[in-house]
């Protein structure tokens, strides 16, 4: 897939009092644009927190209810207005949250942009609802061609009808639409993607991450996660670091009734598109904080199933087929190991991942200079290189700082998964040893081979929570 660059224009679409989207004039802007749709299971509403403290780092173009395979009007419903809560717990919140980044967007912006989808039922894409109708109008703003994520946390229907709208209304600009759409789901929970948008769409390729990765975070995730991540979502942690004494946005946040975390299956969905600096966005194979994933058809990344011969199915990624959700149900069940190491790709980062939600929660409720933020990495120092075997390489981060003046530690290591280099043995932390992997200069002598080798360095304050930003340099090596 290509790189997904996030290009720089001098508009941005916003919603008036109408709800017409208009152009306005705005300063170059490079963040990501999101469409976040959600059936508002109660998981659902735990992500939403996270989301909320995560808005400055995205241009959120709207909210939308949906259904799904679990919730509708006809089935365990949470309410029209389930967002509501979150938005005026939000706004309580914002004027300290701008203290720590002028870049959070106003509470009336969010409320203008919180819309109802198609909710009647389970895949219901026949009516033009408000939801589907803001969808419509963002796709096809042509002021703004950055590209935009929508983010499925429940099913595809919402989605599915903008995209009818504009198939019939406008099918000259299909494929203007589709070069800015991409999309994350947390599984397909209802059959609208293959029913509508795979047929009807496919033809564009749009870059499509389908994951069930989800589950490291989610209701199981005592038993995706190793047990040295466990004490980040048990009660202790979270009630120290979220649930209490952290203003109203995470009081109200949906733990256990121990206070255990209970679930956010949802949240990989946005993650995924933190600026963390491990270039998550530019391939889905390359891994971040939001899972690593492998292309199974043109267009389609899946999660990496490690069962030699496993084959991935035609239809659905779902509770039905997914192999994370099969893993407990087939007979013989997986092993634990193999559990752990097909969800990896997320708890490898747990740690990293509550820490940063622990500093926006303090965010909430703290001054600038009692409160934490992340390191910031010199990203001139950051290169990608092509390299013959036997050649030493220098990889620098040299120049990153702190806006708190902590101080800094370096981790460099190769990062196996993405790295596709042919060897005489499998790539590993043990086969590729860094000189001085622990400075901010390190270097590696290129193993003999041929292919890509994926270098991090995780850059982590010591302020409290501690918190990590990372650097990704590629070594291409050519004999």
């Amino acid at each position: 897939m290509k790189a997904l660059i996030i290009t720089a224009l001098m508009f941005t679409a916003f919603i008036g009092t109408s709800g017409q989207v208009q152009a306005q004039p705005k300063t170059q802007s490079t963040k990501t644009r999101v469409i976040a749709t959600s059936d508002g299971e109660i998981d659902d509403q735990c992500s939403m927190v996270r989301f909320l403290l995560y808005t400055n780092e995205w241009d959120v173009e709207g909210i939308i209810t949906s259904s799904s395979q679990y919730h509708s009007h006809i089935k365990k419903w949470p309410g029209d207005h389930w967002v509501d809560p979150y938005l005026e717990a939000y706004a309580k919140v914002y004027p300290n949250l701008l203290k720590h980044d002028k870049r959070y967007p106003s509470p009336i912006y969010l409320r203008k942009r919180t819309l109802l989808g198609n909710v009647e039922t389970q895949g219901e894409m026949t009516a033009m609802t408000p939801g589907a109708d803001l969808i419509t109008k963002v796709l096809l703003n042509d002021a703004d061609k950055r590209p935009i994520w929508l983010l499925a946390w429940g099913g595809t229907n919402t989605i599915a009808r903008a995209l009818k709208t504009i198939e019939e209304r406008h099918p000259e600009k299909m494929g203007a639409v589709a070069n800015k759409m991409r999309f994350y789901l947390i599984w397909e929970q209802d059959s609208t993607y293959q029913t509508y948008i795979k047929p009807h769409w496919g033809k564009y390729n749009i870059p499509t991450i389908i994951a069930d990765q989800f589950e490291a975070i989610a209701y199981r995730w005592a038993e995706t996660q190793p047990e040295e991540m466990h004490p980040y979502f048990q009660s202790a942690w979270m009630k120290q670091n979220i649930l209490e004494n952290h203003g109203p946005l995470t009081a109200i946040y949906q733990a256990m009734p121990n206070g255990d975390f209970r679930s956010e299956g949802d949240s990989p969905s946005f993650i995924y598109l933190i600026p963390t600096g491990l270039r998550s966005m530019e391939s889905p194979s390359y891994g971040g904080w939001g899972g690593r994933f492998v292309k199974v058809r043109a267009n389609t990344w899946l999660d990496s199933v490690l069962i030699p011969g496993y084959q991935y199915p035609d239809g659905r990624w779902f509770s039905g087929s997914s192999w994370g959700r099969l893993s407990v149900k087939q007979s013989p069940p997986a092993t634990h190991d193999q559990v752990l190491d097909y969800f990896k790709q997320m708890w490898r980062w747990s740690d990293a991942l509550q820490n940063d939600f622990a500093a926006r929660a303090d965010w909430c409720v703290k001054s600038y200079k009692d409160a934490n933020h992340p390191p910031v990495i010199n990203q001139t120092k950051v290169k990608d290189a092509t390299a013959k075997p036997g050649s030493s390489v220098k990889l620098s981060v040299a120049g990153s700082t702190d806006p708190d003046g902590n101080k800094l530690s370096y981790h460099w290591y190769v990062y196996p998964e993405p790295s596709n280099f042919i060897a005489g043995g499998p790539v590993s932390k043990e086969a590729v040893e860094v000189q001085n992997a622990d400075k901010a200069v390190a270097s590696v002598t290129v193993p003999k081979g041929k292919g890509s080798l994926h270098f991090i360095c995780a850059v982590t304050d010591n302020g409290k929570p501690a918190l990590t930003r990372y650097a990704r340099i590629i070594i291409n090596v050519k004999p």
